[in-house]
Formats: structure tokens, C-alpha cells, sequence
């Protein structure tokens, strides 16, 4: 190769040349994580793209409101999702800002841009199925199974939290009558978020469970301790969160459900396995204890879904 010869210079654009000065101020004025700036980059390069393949007469530094909501239009019909649409619109702002401050602008032509709404993300259900081979799991044989099972059995029929659960104390099983063997429990009192108090009634099949628990296995599990807390571990103390988190866990990957299975699922579950059955929106918004009606309506959207992919399943035209 001839010393002499001249390398002619690559012409870096004046927008690089800002996207660099804002990327570089983020990782060292800002400190963000290098995953954080590399997020940036991609929707701001993503934004550069956009503008020279769409008519070419904006770049990064020249660009008009208009040109950063055709952008958005754009990414959303090519299946972005409000998530990632959000956050490049943070990225848009951050940068003009950053231009502005340096006087390199006027304006911030994103200030004005509209994040999308974020569809609701709709919870995990079990199937019926799933919640009977849920129950089928402890060994009601020993006193420490017949505890899993009724606990089980009453999250699932009265939709409790799993603090609800937990906290449950004997006083507050209530009944309306007497059973063949005693006194039988058939609804509880509970107090809620914001120490609101409600009724939820328990059915024959968690009764019964409960009434086994308290008549065999917690005399044994409680060795003698004293409290009101309904469910007790193993050395007769209160159950805890953790404890009965990894009780659940364990059933959970004996049944292949690790992924899906949680105490709230299963509250999620007595929702919309009522609302299968027909119940009335409103008194399941009173079983769960909702303020506002429209957290219950989450439910009905379960519903809907499932529904349909039984009709495309199974209709011959679905």
C-alpha cells in the first residue's frame, strides 16, 4: 500500500453524531444500566430508519411532531405492543429534551405524543379439571394432608386471599345451623383491604373438609398450643405465607402446574368458574371483596376467551 495514499473520511450524519452525545450523557451523566441505553439506542435508530425510508426529508434531528406520530402509527400496525410503543416514546422525549437543553432545538416535538393504552393482562385460571386434581393431591390420611386439603378446598370455594386465608381465626366460622356432628360452618366472616367486612359463604364440600381438619388433624397439629388461628403447621403455630406457598409449590410440580399455580390463581379461579356457571357479576364483586365493580369485570373477559376457543375447537366451522 502506497504511504502516500489519501483514505478518504466517512461522512458520519450530524444526527448520529447527537444520538451518540445523548447515548454517551445517559451511561455517564445519568448512569443508566448498559441494557437501559442499549434500549434507547434501538428505539431511536428504529425512529432514524423510519425517516429516511418514509420520503427522507426529516432525520432524527429535524423531525416534526407529526413525523414521530406517523412513526408510532407505524409501529403499531406492525404488531408492537402498548409496552414497547410506551417506551419509545419516552426514548423520543428524553432525546429532543436533551436537544433542547443544548440549544440544538427549539422544541421537543414529542412532548405532545399519547402513550397507548396498556390492554389489561388477563389472570391465570385453572380448569375445573385441574382444581380437582389439585384437591386429589394431599394425603388425607395423615393429619398434615387433611390440613392441605381443607385449606385448599376453602380457598378455592370462598375465593380468599391468601392473607385472608391465613389470618382466618375460629370466630370467624359462622353458622346458620346445627350439623349432624356439631355445629356447622356455613359462611365466614371476613375482613378485607381497608378493614372492610364481608360474608362469604363456604360450600358443603369445603364445610366438610373444614370440619374433618378441626375434628382430626389440628387437636395433633396444635400439640397443646393455644391461639385462634384456624390452619397451624406442623409445630402448631400460625401457618405462614411462605409456609403455605411451598405446601402449594409441591403439588404443584407433582401435577406439571409449577408454572400456573398460585394462591391467587386459585381466587382468580372461583371467579370465573362462578361466572361460568352463571352467577350474577355483582355477587361474585361482593364474594371477593372488589370496591369497584370494574375489577370483577377482568373475569367475564376469562370468560369470554374461553369460550371462544371451545367454539373454534369444537364447531366445525370455528
Amino acid at each position: 500500500m502506497d504511504d502516500g495514499a489519501v483514505v478518504p473520511s466517512v461522512s458520519v450524519p450530524l444526527w448520529q453524531r447527537a444520538l451518540d452525545r445523548f447515548l454517551e450523557s445517559l451511561a455517564l451523566e445519568r448512569r443508566l444500566a448498559r441494557n437501559s441505553v442499549d434500549g434507547y439506542r434501538r428505539d431511536l435508530e428504529r425512529l432514524a430508519v423510519y425517516l429516511e425510508e418514509h420520503g427522507g426529508r426529516a432525520n432524527l434531528l429535524t423531525a416534526s411532531g407529526d413525523d414521530l406520530s406517523g412513526h408510532l402509527r407505524f409501529l403499531t400496525r406492525h404488531g408492537l405492543s402498548p409496552r414497547t410503543v410506551s417506551r419509545a416514546i419516552a426514548a423520543l422525549r428524553s432525546f429532543y429534551q436533551h436537544l433542547v437543553e443544548l440549544g440544538e432545538r427549539t422544541d421537543n416535538p414529542a412532548v405532545n405524543l399519547i402513550r397507548p393504552k396498556a390492554g389489561r393482562r388477563l389472570p391465570k385460571v385453572l380448569t375445573e379439571a385441574e382444581v380437582e386434581r389439585l384437591l386429589q393431591c394431599p394425603d388425607i390420611t395423615q393429619p398434615r394432608g387433611l390440613r392441605d386439603r381443607a385449606m385448599i378446598e376453602v380457598l378455592y370455594a370462598a375465593g380468599l386471599r391468601v392473607s385472608e386465608l391465613l389470618s382466618l381465626a375460629l370466630e370467624n366460622l359462622r353458622g346458620l345451623s346445627e350439623a349432624d356432628r356439631g355445629f356447622a360452618v356455613d359462611y365466614l366472616l371476613l375482613e378485607g383491604k381497608g378493614g372492610k367486612e364481608r360474608v362469604v359463604p363456604v360450600g358443603e364440600q369445603a364445610e366438610g373438609w373444614l370440619r374433618r381438619y378441626l375434628e382430626e388433624a389440628r387437636p395433633q397439629l396444635a400439640a397443646g398450643e393455644r391461639h385462634p388461628i384456624l390452619f397451624v403447621n406442623h409445630r402448631g403455630k400460625p401457618m405462614t405465607r411462605q409456609g403455605f406457598w411451598k405446601i402449594l409449590k409441591g403439588y404443584a410440580r407433582e401435577l406439571g402446574l409449577e408454572a400456573r399455580l398460585s394462591p391467587h390463581v386459585l381466587r382468580h379461579s372461583f371467579a370465573t368458574h362462578l361466572l361460568e356457571h352463571g352467577a350474577d357479576l355483582r355477587a361474585v364483586q361482593m364474594m371477593l371483596g372488589h370496591a369497584d365493580i370494574s375489577t370483577t369485570e377482568i373475569y367475564t373477559h376469562i370468560h369470554q376467551q374461553r369460550m371462544r376457543a371451545l367454539y373454534q375447537r369444537f364447531h366445525p366451522r370455528g
